[in-house]
């Protein structure tokens, strides 16, 4: 598959998919998240990569959903918006569920659907002045993709409950306290750090590090399938809300929304 947002480059054992739409923040709409998700099943058949490492163009990781240019994708029937609304949720499972130990190589922001990306992936490192913040809530919708177990299994309920329910946007120093980011680092050693830490896993015998790494994923994630698997029909049912309208309007024109419940 030819890309068009996304470059992916390798080289011995490490590969780097790099997001590339820096003048949309590495916004996500609907040809980016599937080109994000082609490109982590195809190291499925790839015995040779054993680490692979996420970052972005530009000064962000990814800003979330794009709301300006969410893709013709989602037009059409309700059966047809439906399956194509899990494309999110599609994206993080073909992430979480790689062989080869992933790296989020974290420069500045991770929003929504950007931060959903970062918690599915094995390690983080951050770059000083990153940030994680999910807008969904002030946006009138919940959060889906199946990621508020990640968040949840990262950060722990109270946190996650104020990430997620609060909507308050995290500074590094603090998503390092609270065990988001492994490690971080000045934005100048961002890229070195990450591909340090991949020739490190990439040393270790692949077999065992790889069903270590699953084996782990499984333990913690045991019961997210069955709680998470309407996460979407959700998003369907709170975007038909006023509220949702009222927040969308406030959000794009930077003013103070007065939600009515219904």
């Amino acid at each position: 598959m030819t890309y068009e947002h996304i470059r992916v480059a390798r080289e011995a054992h490490v590969a780097t998919v790099t997001f590339n739409r820096p003048e949309k923040a590495n916004a996500l709409n609907f040809e980016h998240l599937a080109e994000i998700e082609d490109a982590a099943l195809s190291f499925r058949d790839d015995p040779d990569t054993r680490v692979v490492i996420f970052t972005g163009t530009g000064r962000h990781f990814s800003s979330g959903a794009d709301l300006t240019d969410p893709g013709d994708a989602y037009r059409g029937s309700l059966v047809l918006r439906r399956r194509r609304a899990r494309i999110g949720e599609r994206t993080i499972d073909a992430l979480y569920n790689m062989d080869q130990i992933t790296i989020a190589a974290w420069n500045g922001a991770a929003m929504g659907g950007g931060a959903c990306i970062a918690t599915a992936l094995d390690f983080r490192i951050g770059s000083i002045g990153c940030f994680m913040q999910y807008p969904e809530v002030d946006i009138g919708v919940n959060l889906m993709w199946k990621s508020l177990p990640l968040c949840v299994h990262l950060a722990g309920p109270a946190r996650a409950k104020r990430l997620v329910a609060g909507g308050e946007r995290i500074p590094a120093e603090t998503l390092l306290e609270w065990g988001i980011l492994d490690e971080l680092v000045p934005s100048t050693e961002l890229l070195e750090r990450a591909h340090s830490l991949a020739e490190f896993y990439a040393g270790k015998p692949p077999v065992a590090a790889q069903m270590i790494k699953r084996s782990v994923n499984q333990i913690v994630s045991a019961l997210d399938q069955a709680i998470m698997h309407m996460d979407f029909d959700q998003n369907l049912f709170s975007q038909g809300s006023e509220d949702r309208k009222i927040a969308i309007d406030a959000y794009l024109q930077n003013k103070t929304p007065t939600f009515t419940g219904n």
